[in-house]
């Protein structure tokens, strides 16, 4: 018979992390859940995966390509724009599901005890599964532009992707537990954060290359650490825009620092949340 024995947190570093891994059955339940919730009662199903980046990417190449006539850097509207939007889509999306998974589960955590980062975790793999499609989409339609002889290439970085789905997802759980942490007391705060993600889309080169920003403003994308996953992934699949080994070391050193923040903050604020939540 095995026994569990829950003890107070010892320091500001106990983040328990070893216990999270004897909890990757429950993480794989909740995965299961998510996944089955999000195709439940719906028409279309994981279809939705697919409608949501082609939508968005064509409503781009209308506003800003057609109408705002913004620079692509050579690269055609369509692919250009969807290589931006499908990793900021995994980004935004996990972060705001993170963000309020904590409220969302208020009577599941006030019953039964289990490493509260589980959940977090769950969503972040979760989300993979939309990434995934969306990744394979960006692909095929890319190839395709390369076929018909347009302004698309294939590069090497291609074999650096893991290491931007990585940073995506890492920065993705630490912001969202940082905004779990000061939303559980002060939930209005949620807005703000939320709108701040929203104002982020446009400091960072989503809708438009790195070369397009006029010198003066240029610091603002180069302190950016999501800027340089985004490069890499259409450097990688569309053959457009510029990425170097300095600018990934700066996103993964701000990642791990952000991770090493949210996680010790994390540690303390969730001894309260039964009573918060």
């Amino acid at each position: 018979m095995n026994e569990t024995v829950i003890t107070p947190y010892r320091g500001w570093l106990d983040w328990r992390l070893r216990e999270l891994w004897r909890y990757r059955d429950l993480i794989r339940l909740f995965v299961w859940r998510d996944f089955v919730s999000s195709y439940k009662q719906t028409i279309l199903g994981p279809l939705w995966h697919l409608i949501r980046p082609v939508l968005v990417t064509i409503t781009f190449t209308i506003v800003f390509a057609r109408i705002a006539s913004l620079s692509t850097g050579g690269a055609p509207p369509l692919v250009f724009y969807m290589a931006g939007i499908v990793p900021w889509t995994y980004f935004a999306t996990t972060l705001e599901n993170i963000s309020r998974t904590f409220l969302a589960n208020t009577n599941l955590m006030g019953k039964v005890y289990f490493h509260r980062l589980v959940i977090p975790v769950s969503l972040v793999i979760s989300n993979l599964v939309a990434f995934a499609i969306q990744m394979a989409v960006l692909i095929a339609t890319a190839a395709v532009y390369a076929m018909f002889g347009a302004h698309v290439a294939f590069t090497s970085w291609i074999f650096a992707t893991p290491l931007a789905v990585a940073l995506l997802a890492g920065y993705s759980l630490g912001a969202g537990i940082l905004i779990c942490a000061a939303t559980v007391k002060y939930r209005d705060l949620a807005q703000l954060f939320m709108f701040t993600i929203q104002l982020a889309m446009y400091v960072t080169p989503v809708i438009y290359p790195t070369s397009a920003v006029p010198a003066s403003y240029r610091w603002m994308v180069a302190i950016n650490p999501i800027a340089p996953v985004i490069e890499l992934i259409r450097v990688a699949f569309v053959g457009t825009g510029h990425v170097n080994a300095l600018q990934l070391v700066w996103s993964f050193g701000f990642m791990v620092a952000m991770l090493i923040v949210a996680l010790t903050i994390f540690s303390r604020v969730e001894r309260t949340f039964a009573d918060t939540i």
